[in-house]
């Protein structure tokens, strides 16, 4: 007789759930075999696409918390979020923000227990979640916005009640209100992310630009060394292998020597770190003078002798050679580094851009390389964050013209802004600095990602098995170390390499801000360069053919965000200039110079202006958004009286090749151009004395001449008449 299988209780059935009922997976996982309701932890590293995603982020511990009311009412909260779609209120939750979920939901559990000694949804009333309001606002360096985010759980506590049999609310929270409301959070269009200033993006730049087209030459070449070094080492390590320890230390004494004869001929020092750690110096047994220590792992890899697999053979301990190694500090003196690799003269400074290489410096500046490429690929494409860390080997393709020359750098990876789970795979056509880092991330990330069976382009360098494979969140930090770095060996406190911030402090870098800020230059400033040798206008070109300037990428509705955005901040310098007694000049100025006074006269006495900033962009942003910034004048641009469009047709906008700014009536000149009309004065003064000229050119030039004089004296006047 065979006897049927007992039924599962309802607890047991739910246990046995696949916590990704309806997720999307990455192929090669089968559901069946993912993490279950009941499971201690959750992967949901199946379900979630984006390289640079880390593990932490996707993982659930319910072990990490100790009330077990609170951890049951997380479980059901997340599953519910992660499997039920409530039209018009909540998508599912997406399995990479599965961490920032569980944070929220878990200090409004804990606040519960913590206010009724259990988690008991039904003993919840109103006044509660007002006295959970109170508690958040408590602390002031709290954001509206994040408390908005926080009292979001309470509210889907009664959105998901018939998905949440045991801590569904029966009523709705503060009678319907949204929480950002009672949070006191005012949603504001503006994007808040800082845009990087021009005086520090333009050098972060081009030290990155330097790193990976001067810099990354010494350092894959240092690379190399340390390579052949290790393998030296290893076959010498094999050679004596079976060798009773006193010979073995005899082979190594003789090694040394062997090296220090080599640096005395070659005129150079006992190899020391690059910087002290552990707390060790190195003081000099004559002269007392502190340094960092020697650098033994060089001196190791030399005679071959590996220290972590054999600690007590250390070359510096009683039973090595420490008499050995003081003779020749005594008479070679130090060296910093150690490593043989040349180091690149810097043009500027006659000298080399940093000191020889060692085992950590090699490391870090490996980092910094990355670093670099980061900021490159980053900045001068506008692919986000998860575009950029996307990337992988092979990605990058040129298109050639018939001649070969190169005519397109594209660049492949992954979308995900607005896209489902998966992502979708995208082009963007980019300039050549970029395709420069991509060759050089190939080379820079091939070991580390090869020893772990990836392809990314942006893996963490260091080759541990306890360490992350992907950068990822990591690269906030690596960022800022960079600029560290950069003030560190081409700056001084006075002077730094990268400038601070207008509160003087060094100005903290996010991923965020590159994509902002070229959007802003493209949009406001497209004739400015960048890196001192890039003009915006090139970016926006690049950028605006193929992905970047599709709808499905966003970044030309982003630059579009940026003009209006630049318009109306530069008005508001032109209104501010002109309370404090600037004249304009050009076709344009009393035009402009009424409406700039209309809107003063209006809003009243400075205390007023101050206190109604918000006032004065919405009487000024009409006038803004005909506002394009150029080189020698602004535009205040009119289509019925342009000059611009009476040479061409079909133009929707001011066509800035055909400027005319001494005879359109949309052209107004401020202070701010007179560096392009002295330079335009300077060289038609250089022209005229060239003997060769025909009279009718020298007549052009000087009524050339002449026009530009009286441009440069009315905007004298004007900054004098302040």
């Amino acid at each position: 007789m065979i006897r049927s299988a007992p039924a599962l209780s309802a607890s047991q059935e739910l246990d046995r759930r696949p916590v990704l009922a309806t997720a999307a997976l990455k192929p090669g996982f089968d559901r069946d075999t993912l993490s279950r309701y009941g499971d201690p932890s959750w992967d949901l590293g199946p379900a979630v696409f984006r390289e640079n995603a880390r593990r932490c982020h996707v993982t659930v511990h319910f072990g990490a918390v100790e009330d077990e009311g609170v951890r049951e009412a997380l479980r059901e909260f997340l599953y519910a979020r992660l499997n039920v779609d409530m039209p018009g209120h909540r998508k599912i939750l997406p399995p990479g923000s599965v961490r920032q979920t569980f944070n929220r939901a878990r200090r409004f559990f804990e606040f519960v227990r913590d206010e009724l000694g259990a988690v008991d949804l039904r003993r919840v009333g109103q006044p509660l979640l007002d006295r959970y309001v109170r508690h958040l606002k408590t602390d002031r360096a709290r954001r509206p916005v994040i408390v908005g985010h926080l009292l979001e759980v309470p509210a889907d506590l009664y959105v998901y009640r018939d998905h949440l049999p045991y801590i569904g609310l029966g009523f709705q929270p503060w009678a319907g209100s949204a929480p950002a409301r009672v949070a006191g959070y005012r949603h504001v269009r503006e994007n808040l992310t800082p845009r990087i200033p021009e005086a520090i993006i333009s050098p972060l730049l081009a030290w990155s630009i330097r790193y990976v087209t001067q810099f990354a030459a010494d350092i894959f070449a240092a690379r190399e060394e340390m390579d052949l070094l290790e393998a030296h080492c290893a076959a010498l390590i094999e050679a004596d292998r079976g060798l009773k320890p006193k010979h073995r230390r005899e082979r190594q004494r003789k090694r040394l020597g062997d090296y220090f004869d080599r640096l005395r001929t070659e005129g150079r020092g006992v190899p020391i770190w690059g910087t002290a750690h552990n707390g060790t110096f190195l003081r000099h047994p004559e002269t007392g003078e502190v340094s960092p220590p020697v650098n033994s792992h060089l001196l190791h890899l030399h005679i071959g002798l590996d220290a972590q697999a054999e600690p007590k053979m250390h070359i510096q301990l009683t039973g090595g050679a420490p008499r050995q190694i003081r003779a020749a500090l005594l008479e070679l003196g130090v060296e910093t580094g150690g490593m043989e690799t040349p180091i690149s003269i810097l043009p500027e400074t006659g000298r080399p851009w940093r000191p020889r290489f060692d085992a950590k410096t090699l490391a870090q500046e490996e980092r910094m390389l990355q670093s670099a490429a980061y900021i490159l690929c980053a900045y001068l494409t506008g692919m986000r964050d998860c575009e950029v860390q996307a990337m992988q080997r092979g990605c990058l393709a040129l298109t050639r013209s018939e001649d070969g020359m190169i005519m397109r750098h594209r660049v492949r990876s992954v979308s995900y802004k607005g896209k489902s789970s998966r992502g979708e795979p995208a082009e963007w056509i980019t300039i050549e600095p970029v395709a420069k880092a991509i060759e050089v991330l190939e080379r820079l990330s091939f070991r580390a990602a090869s020893a772990r069976g990836l392809t990314t382009l942006w893996p963490v360098l260091a080759v541990k098995s306890v360490c992350k494979d992907h950068l990822s969140a990591e690269i906030v930090r690596q960022l800022n170390h960079f600029r560290d770095h950069l003030n560190h060996l081409f700056g001084t406190p006075e002077t730094p390499a990268v400038p601070n911030g207008p509160d003087d402090q060094p100005w903290r870098i996010t991923t965020r801000q590159f994509r902002r800020t070229i959007a802003w230059y493209i949009a406001n400033r497209p004739f400015g360069t960048i890196a001192g040798m890039i003009q915006y206008k090139h970016a926006s070109v690049a950028a605006f053919e193929g992905y970047a300037g599709s709808s499905r990428s966003g970044f030309r509705a982003e630059v579009e965000n940026q003009r209006s955005l630049g318009q109306l901040d530069d008005l508001l310098t032109y209104f501010d200039e002109r309370q404090a007694g600037a004249t304009l000049s050009g076709p344009a100025a009393a035009r402009i110079a009424k409406t700039l006074d209309g809107v003063s006269s209006e809003l009243g006495p400075l205390p007023a202006m101050i206190a109604d900033r918000a006032r004065l962009r919405t009487m000024l942003a009409s006038l803004a958004r005909t506002l394009h910034v150029g080189v020698l004048a602004d535009c205040f641009f009119d289509p019925g009286t342009a000059a611009c469009l009476k040479q061409a047709t079909g133009a929707k906008g001011p066509l800035t090749a055909l400027c005319q700014p001494t005879l359109c009536p949309n052209a107004c000149i401020t202070a701010r151009h007179r560096p392009a009309w002295a330079r335009s004065a300077q060289e038609a003064t250089s022209l005229l004395k060239e003997k060769r000229l025909s009279q009718l050119q020298r007549n052009i030039l000087q009524q050339e001449l002449e026009r530009t004089m009286t441009i440069l004296t009315n905007i004298d006047e004007g900054a004098g008449s302040r």
